[in-house]
């Protein structure tokens, strides 16, 4: 075979492949190399099937490592295909009734929006309509943070009004309400088996969607949301990483002075505005390690269930971490170069808004590996940081400092700076 044929056909093969994969992957979609299989799930439960109404059951479930869903929650809506209305609702509420003038002279429904919008009950909700899966405020843990709190349930009685049909129509269009969540159709799958009895016996949904919903940063903000820098004495957090002072937009407080926006009423199914202290960087919030400390510059937010994900090679020798939980993201095998940090649970796992208090503290012990361990090129920082899971903008490479190829006492002395001010680590982040 001549030569020049087989590497001319080998190279329109792979521009083809190439072409076929950025013509048919969407941009909208998220994928993370470390959480290749999380998204969120929303599964929709046939129950019941009557001549003219339907009993259907909703879950909503966070299969994401890191990832979670904070205040104020998750927004659930979709559109229906035909004239359906909400007669009945259990474990969270509609925010509209809608129009309900056809229905004039009798029983008016629960919602008659075409595209209703429910939202979950607060934790104040009255006891006994409480359930382990209801009545979080909208608020989905991650897997690793607390398996027990990932998943949201309700369930309702839905149907068209008097009209006869055998035939169920799912409905499309969902969304999630969270900035940054894309949803895909409604998939039939297997029907959803349930026990009351410990499993001696089963029943299951008379049929079972499942819609899949995956987050991309880049849908959620124009912006990046946090900048990670460290130790000023080793390398600048980057200017203007998530705004820059006097842009369109771009708020900020200068230190000493309170924002007029603190006397207004706020209203908590919203999220608050982003408004933070005046730095080169416009981003709101720093973390330190070996000793991590996580400082809020956000005016007017907290952080609730916050977790910190870093990646590094040393991480697979990590002995003790202090004040702080962390797990593995070990996701490939032996290859466990990332991990996650999060608050103890009463102690630390809100960081509150700018102050004296808004501030989280830990430490942690590294074991030395002298095979891998080195102070060339930046090895000893983290090479990724993401806080509630968005990437920070991280500083160029060349900032980071490196050995000096001349003479022993020079690199003695570059040593002993470095080892000083080890994983000195400064991390800002945006709301």
């Amino acid at each position: 075979m001549d030569p020049f044929y087989f590497v001319f056909g080998r190279s329109a093969n792979m521009v083809l492949i190439l072409i076929f994969f950025f013509c048919s992957v969407s941009p909208s979609y998220g994928y993370d190399p470390l959480d290749p299989k999380g998204n969120i799930t929303i599964k929709w439960d046939l129950l019941q099937s009557n001549s003219d109404t339907n009993d259907v059951k909703v879950s909503l479930l966070n299969f994401q490592l890191y990832r979670h869903i904070e205040l104020p929650g998750w927004k659930l809506g979709w559109e229906w295909l035909g004239k359906e209305v909400i007669w009945s609702i259990q474990e969270a509420e509609a925010t509209e009734q809608g129009n309900c003038f056809r229905f004039k002279g009798g029983q008016l429904p629960y919602c008659c929006e075409k595209k209703p919008l429910i939202v979950d009950l607060l934790p104040r909700a009255p006891y006994k309509i409480q359930t382990s899966n209801c009545c979080k405020g909208g608020v989905l843990s991650s897997m690793i943070q607390d398996p027990t709190k990932y998943a949201a349930v309700f369930q309702m009685n839905i149907g068209a009004g008097g009209v006869v049909d055998s035939d169920f129509d799912m409905p499309q269009n969902f969304s999630l309400g969270v900035p940054g969540y894309t949803c895909a159709k409604p998939v039939q799958v297997a029907p959803s088996k349930y026990s009351s009895d410990g499993g001696r016996r089963w029943t299951q949904a008379l049929g079972t969607w499942n819609v899949m919903c995956i987050y991309s940063q880049y849908q959620a903000s124009t912006s990046p949301k946090c900048s990670s820098t460290y130790n000023d004495s080793i390398v600048h957090c980057p200017k203007c990483s998530c705004s820059c002072q006097g842009l369109s937009g771009s708020k900020c407080v200068k230190f000493g002075e309170t924002p007029s926006l603190l006397q207004q009423v706020k209203d908590s199914n919203q999220e608050p505005p982003s408004i933070v202290r005046c730095t080169r960087h416009m981003c709101p919030i720093r973390p330190l390690a070996l000793k991590i400390t996580v400082n809020n510059l956000n005016i007017l937010k907290n952080y609730s269930g916050w977790n910190l994900v870093a990646l590094h090679p040393n991480l697979k020798s990590l002995t003790q971490v202090f004040s702080f939980n962390y797990h593995p993201l070990n996701q490939y095998g032996h290859i466990n170069d990332s991990g996650m940090f999060w608050g103890v649970e009463y102690y630390n796992d809100m960081l509150l808004q700018e102050g004296e208090v808004g501030n989280v503290q830990s430490e942690m012990l590294l074991h030395k590996d002298e095979g891998i361990f080195s102070f060339r090129e930046g090895w000893v920082f983290p090479k990724r940081i993401l806080f509630n899971g968005d990437e920070c903008v991280m500083p160029p490479p060349d900032d980071y400092p490196r050995l000096p190829k001349n003479t022993a006492r020079a690199a003695s002395f570059t040593l002993s700076i470095i080892f000083s001010s080890l994983f000195m680590l400064l991390i800002i982040f945006a709301c």
